[in-house]
């Protein structure tokens, strides 16, 4: 109960998104910093530059989800000077720049005061009150994360075939996004028993992620708009006369069934 008021007594931060869309710039945040990593390290160690590429080439689509999100936040701010001078707005907008990722660790200090700010537990549970909202985050960070991940696999895999029809990292992601979205043009395909493998698991995973992202599509367009709910904190008065009216609604409801049930009793007699 204390959280839950310490929580409303929050003041208005409309730099500070709902929690599903600040873990989702999150996540994305940590998976562009492990790319990062991964690129700095093939420096000292010997990796193939087409798998570095499927990094680069996922690294350029992250790009475009942080620059949503810099202009999103800097339109949506209640200051913009203060977003972007205080509020690490310029940092946001660097670390667009490919020579400049390094600067999206401040998009992590972001979520982490969010955090701290909100409580784990709150954020919890207004990411489970939200679930559909969440669900669509999550599908978007699933869809990157297989992407990638089956991209550098099915690459590594096909480069034991000398007549492998996937053999760069720009062929591997499109093979990837085809497959998932069950297009399947059949330009791009595994010849390896291996790579068969992870085709099909690649298909089993873009149906299941495409059947989450149609049912959200359809709950958003055909569910009628639910009516916002003026959020309270506990001592408010008005917060306790909406609390008595619901218990007498309550009892109301009660003495109605108790009317029937005794008409009901009546009538047998």
């Amino acid at each position: 109960m204390a959280e839950q008021a310490q929580a409303a007594e929050q003041p208005k931060n409309k730099e500070l998104k709902d929690t599903g869309y600040e873990l989702f710039i999150l996540l994305l945040s940590l998976v562009s910093i492990l790319n990062m990593a991964i690129a700095f390290i093939s420096n000292f160690v010997v990796f193939d530059q087409d798998l570095l590429d499927v990094l680069l080439i996922i690294d350029s689509i992250l790009t475009i989800f942080f620059l949503f999100d810099f202009f999103y936040r800097i339109l949506t701010t209640s200051s913009k000077s203060k977003y972007f001078f205080k509020n690490w707005g310029w940092a946001d907008l660097l670390a667009c720049i490919p020579m400049f990722r390094i600067f999206r660790l401040f998009r992590i200090f972001r979520a982490v005061r969010l955090m701290r700010t909100f409580g784990v537990k709150n954020m919890i549970n207004e990411v489970i009150n939200n679930r559909a909202g969440s669900a669509l985050y999550i599908t978007v960070f699933s869809v990157i994360v297989l992407a990638e991940f089956a991209a550098m696999t099915i690459l590594k895999t096909e480069m034991v075939n000398p007549d492998a029809n996937i053999k760069t990292g720009g062929d591997a992601v499109w093979w990837v996004f085809v497959t998932i979205t069950t297009v399947g043009y059949g330009d791009r395909y595994p010849t390896t028993g291996a790579g068969r493998v992870i085709g099909v698991v690649v298909m089993f995973c873009g149906i299941a992620l495409l059947g989450v992202l149609t049912s959200f599509l359809a709950a958003f367009f055909v569910a009628p708009p639910k009516k916002k709910e003026e959020e309270l904190a506990p001592d408010d008065p008005k917060a306790k006369l909406a609390e008595i009216k619901a218990l007498f609604a309550a009892q109301e409801e009660a003495n109605q069934n108790l009317k029937e049930k005794l008409d009901e009793i009546e009538t047998l007699l």
